[in-house]
């Protein structure tokens, strides 16, 4: 069978993959693998916005309190405002109940420790192997052993205080804040408006079913559309939980996060406070971001997708600023996660202090084109091995003849295999990239 715990937790349609008695059992292991060294242990429980998040937060804390674990419920709040109470409150792990950026029909469970970082592989699997079985290896609690439920009625306000607490204040500076209908749609525009920043939100009042929905950092059109009507400084685009952040400058022009990444590293180079004089990418960030960088005499250390893996390197090569070309940006020495208002704090105060433009701070790197397609697939571990996807990648990589690359790699999300080819023209790009693309989808039949 497939690993149950991908790149960010578990995750599935709700109620049909991803079900109430799946949640209920990953609560129960879960909670008796994370906490084998406390004795009555605490669980901190968050979600976003999506209408499952109330069934499978009620299974989970069914199968946490049937072990006899204690739950803390915080309610809605972005997963980076999860791991921080989770490392800063007397707790021995903590659980977000999330699909990020994917669509409503989808949701995630995902596990922090006590330190307030992912878990690793070991961990998971061990959590898996108990799940999977009828494996019970706990003492049923009865009586006043079983768990209860503790709320946190101070959470959304721990986080907010954690936040302001990083940058100064920015008055002066006028945004247009797209909260995607998710987790930061109650906190984001407060802590904003408390530093003095003039906000303008959109994408702010969750039903439960629109979250994501043409909106956020995957659909930056509305938010476009608003800076230029508003005449803002900037836009700031965040995703269903708020851990990855997209940006549009006053010209309407969406910036990924290798834009964000630069600007925040050479400020921070600039005013020698760049840990380790370097940078932490992933395989997918643009060229012009390692050309930008090594220019600026920064170090650049590549790892493959996924934040956790960025967090990794961070920690290995003792480096504290990192991310991905998707918006998840980690500034260690605040936070053990990617967190989209942290970053855009910390975009806001470089703008603030340089007093210019987002569009000239983009400047500082010139993106080469990239094209990227997804191919929606049944066996994507299968194909990533098939004789055939690998002859037509290598052929479009020799195509491209040392001005370019060809990467293909596995959603660790969704049912999917991406592709993305790089290099100088763009409509080459787009016939070499559906060509591995109509490989894919025929290999899959």
């Amino acid at each position: 069978m497939d690993r149950l715990f991908g790149t960010d937790g578990v995750r599935g349609v709700a109620n049909s993959q991803l079900t109430p008695s799946l949640a209920f059992r990953l609560g129960q292991a879960g909670a008796y693998v994370l906490s084998k060294e406390h004795p009555h242990p605490r669980i901190i429980i968050g979600k976003d916005t999506r209408i499952s998040g109330d069934m499978l937060e009620a299974a989970l804390i069914a199968g946490i309190c049937s072990v006899g674990a204690d739950v803390l419920r915080v309610g809605v709040l972005p997963t980076p405002g999860i791991a921080l109470l989770t490392r800063t409150l007397d707790v021995s792990a903590g659980v977000v109940i999330s699909a990020s950026h994917n669509p409503v029909q989808d949701n995630g469970i995902k596990f922090f420790d006590s330190t307030g970082y992912k878990l690793p592989d070991a961990i998971e699997d061990d959590i898996e192997r108990i799940v999977v079985s009828t494996e019970k290896p706990w003492e049923t609690p009865i009586g006043g052993e079983i768990g209860r439920v503790i709320e946190v009625p101070d959470a959304e306000a721990r986080y907010k205080d954690f936040l302001k607490n990083t940058v100064g204040r920015l008055d002066g500076i006028k945004v247009v804040l797209d909260c995607a209908n998710g987790a930061a749609s109650f906190v984001g525009p407060k802590v904003l408006q408390e530093v003095g920043v003039e906000v303008i939100s959109i994408c702010n009042t969750p039903d439960g079913v629109n979250i994501n929905a043409g909106c956020g950092s995957t659909h930056p059109e509305k938010l476009q559309k608003a800076v230029l009507e508003h005449n803002a400084d900037l836009g700031l685009a965040m995703d269903g939980d708020a851990d990855r952040l997209i940006v549009v400058d006053e010209h309407g022009t969406v910036l990924d996060g290798d834009f964000i990444m630069l600007i925040c590293a050479l400020a921070q180079k600039g005013k020698g406070k760049l840990a380790q004089n370097a940078v932490v990418v992933t395989v997918m960030s643009n060229l012009g971001l390692h050309l930008a960088l090594k220019e600026a005499g920064i170090a650049i250390y590549e790892t493959k997708v996924g934040d956790r893996y960025v967090m990794e390197e961070l920690i290995r090569t003792g480096a504290q600023l990192g991310g991905e070309q998707s918006g998840h940006i980690i500034f260690l020495d605040n936070n053990t996660t990617g967190d989209g208002l942290l970053t855009a704090l910390q975009l806001l105060a470089v703008i603030k202090e340089r007093q210019l433009p987002l569009s000239k701070l983009a400047s500082q790197m010139q993106r080469l084109p990239q094209v990227l397609l997804n191919a929606k697939v049944q066996h994507k571990e299968r194909l990533m091995k098939d004789d055939r996807v690998l002859t037509k990648v290598q052929e479009a990589e020799d195509l491209l003849n040392g001005t370019g690359r060809v990467l293909v790699r596995p959603s660790g999300t969704e049912s999917l295999i991406r592709v993305m080819v790089e290099g100088s023209d763009q409509q080459k790009l787009k016939e070499l990239a559906q060509e591995v693309i109509d490989t894919i989808l025929l290999c899959d039949e």
